[in-house]
């Protein structure tokens, strides 16, 4: 006669360690925690909100502080300079920003949506995708734009278009650079999934700091100046500072900032390429139906 198997009692119920109600419902709390502590362990990008953000927002503020401390010292001109900085910074960052934020959450409608693989059935190929997306994400970006140098003017007398012809160049490469970030985004979801699309609202801001939008970058810490001058960020809105304070185009920084960015979007299509062809090849579309 053959004797039973010996059932394993639940640790959370039977377990001599936790009789009692209390120490079944701490073994709970700590397996849900432990669940969670798993799911940012095997998703990096999930160290975005714990990590990135708090740094990102002690750059920003702290050299704003800074920037605006030392200029105290430079006279009766100071305030101008620091108003100056702080709202050309404004309208030009909503350019790069709503750029970004409206072509890679055009593409997020399509998984919300559940919309992907819809669109890979159709004849429509992928740049006729992105230009539509992109124009509308131009439209968008044209409104927030307006808006945000309408209420400057009629708050502050701050007029964007003391930038003169200078601005039609500065407008351009700042689009640019919101495109390039949008499509690298808009890669790294179709490859890594929804857990990415927290770059969809971060990935820019972190460039934010590093780009001297409302400061000159010699406020950064000293480490993070070199990485500063790498971005073409940096040297756009140099460039819309200076045509902003009434000078002439230096050209010293518009070379850099347009080979910057020819140089971001190049890599960024052709990193979109790569992660599409492997979003086919692995037929990650499953995630979306």
């Amino acid at each position: 006669m053959s004797s039973s198997p010996t059932r394993t009692p639940f640790p959370d119920t039977e377990g001599p360690a936790l009789r009692s109600p209390a120490a079944a419902s701490a073994h709970r709390v700590r397996a849900v925690a432990r669940r969670h502590w798993l799911v940012l362990k095997r998703s990096p990008h999930r160290f975005f909100d714990v990590l990135v953000w708090p740094l990102v927002d002690t750059l920003l503020y702290g050299s704003i502080g800074l920037f605006a401390a030392e200029a105290a010292g430079d006279g009766p001109n100071a305030a101008t300079a620091v108003a100056v900085y702080l709202l050309s910074g404004t309208v030009l960052w909503h350019l790069v920003h709503q750029t970004q934020i409206s072509l890679a959450t055009g593409f997020l409608e399509e998984t919300w949506s559940r919309n992907v693989l819809g669109l890979l059935a159709t004849p429509m190929r992928d740049w006729e995708y992105l230009a539509g997306v992109g124009l509308f994400a131009l439209v968008r970006t044209a409104a927030s734009t307006v808006a945000v140098a309408a209420l400057a003017f009629a708050a502050y007398a701050f007029d964007v278009t003391r930038l003169g012809l200078g601005l039609i160049p500065v407008a351009a490469l700042l689009l640019a650079s919101g495109w390039a970030v949008a499509l690298l985004v808009v890669g790294l979801v179709l490859r890594y999934g929804s857990g990415a699309e927290a770059l969809v609202w971060g990935a820019l801001s972190v460039v934010m700091p590093l780009s001297g939008v409302f400061y000159p970058i010699t406020t950064l810490p000293t480490v993070l100046q070199p990485v500063a001058q790498v971005l073409p960020t940096t040297h756009v809105f140099a460039v819309g500072r200076t045509l902003a304070a009434g000078k002439p185009m230096p050209w010293g920084e518009f070379a850099p900032a347009a080979g910057g960015t020819a140089v971001l979007m190049l890599l960024s299509l052709l990193a979109l390429r790569r992660m599409l062809r492997t979003f086919r090849r692995r037929g990650l579309v499953t995630r979306y139906s």
